[in-house]
């Protein structure tokens, strides 16, 4: 899998040191940006923000040709991707600390979680997105991939200052019966904190974090209830998607990708 535009390509982690890269982009932003405290496995001495699941996983690279490999600066943008196999061998998904994914399992469709997902604050809002998209894009259809999920983070531990965005989405975009995961544990909160009459649907969006208003652009949904993840310093949220009902607009898009796949005898 390549993509390249100018100094920007994307391509899978294939070595350790792929690996070591984007857990080091991954503590530039989760740790040192967002003020996560991080799990057991996080190295501070070689800044490397890495967990248990990191084996188990295929690693989204988005790289910068510009930049030093040698000091690890290269990686500028990164998806970790874990497939229902690579769920298996790790003992579940990383989600199952947070959610009860019952209804997903259940569903007895192909799952990936998609998480870890970041990238260098000077590229947000270009092309490197854009990149990451078609890359995922390509993953999923080469797998055949029907449902995506994972947790997607507001920044924060208050969730009185997010009542306006969580109550949004718990009425506007709750998963469907069949795919809605619920929050469980002492994390869990609820989200339908102001009544649906009261919510200022322009004001909740903009107060929605980029990568989730992308999700929902696509027909994605979320699970029953927040989780507070004092570990990571934020309130996650579970996105769902079904890629059989993606948006109109997406799914043409989907769709490009297919026939190009189907040309190119993938």
């Amino acid at each position: 899998m390549t993509i390249q535009e100018s100094y920007l390509t994307l391509r899978l982690a294939t070595t350790e040191r792929d690996l070591m890269a984007a857990q080091r982009l991954r503590y530039r932003i989760f740790i040192e940006e967002l003020g996560a405290e991080g799990g057991d496995l996080v190295d501070h001495d070689l800044r490397l923000e890495k967990d248990r699941y990191d084996p188990f996983c295929d690693h989204l690279l988005l790289i910068d040709k510009r930049r030093d490999p040698s000091l690890l600066e290269d990686v500028v943008g990164v998806y970790r991707l874990l497939s229902m196999e690579g769920a298996r061998k790790a003992g579940g998904f990383y989600s199952a600390g947070e959610y009860d994914l019952g209804p997903l399992i259940r569903s007895r469709r192909s799952l990936l979680e998609l998480g870890r997902s970041c990238v260098m604050p000077d590229l947000r809002g270009g092309p490197a997105m854009m990149l990451l998209w078609n890359g995922l894009a390509d993953y999923i259809l080469s797998r055949r991939i029907e449902i995506l999920f994972g947790t997607a983070s507001f920044p924060g531990l208050d969730v009185r200052k997010l009542a306006l965005p969580l109550s949004f989405l718990h009425h506007t975009h709750l998963a469907p019966p069949e795919l809605r995961v619920a929050a469980h544990g002492g994390g869990r909160q609820r989200m339908d904190l102001i009544a649906a009459e009261a919510v200022d649907s322009r004001a909740a969006m903009r107060a929605i974090p980029p990568l989730i208003r992308a999700y929902l652009r696509m027909g994605g949904c979320v699970g029953d209830g927040a989780w507070v993840d004092r570990t990571f310093n934020t309130t996650d949220v579970c996105l769902v998607m079904d890629t059989t009902k993606m948006s109109d607009r997406h799914r043409n898009f989907y769709s490009r990708k297919v026939m190009q796949h189907e040309h190119a005898g993938t």
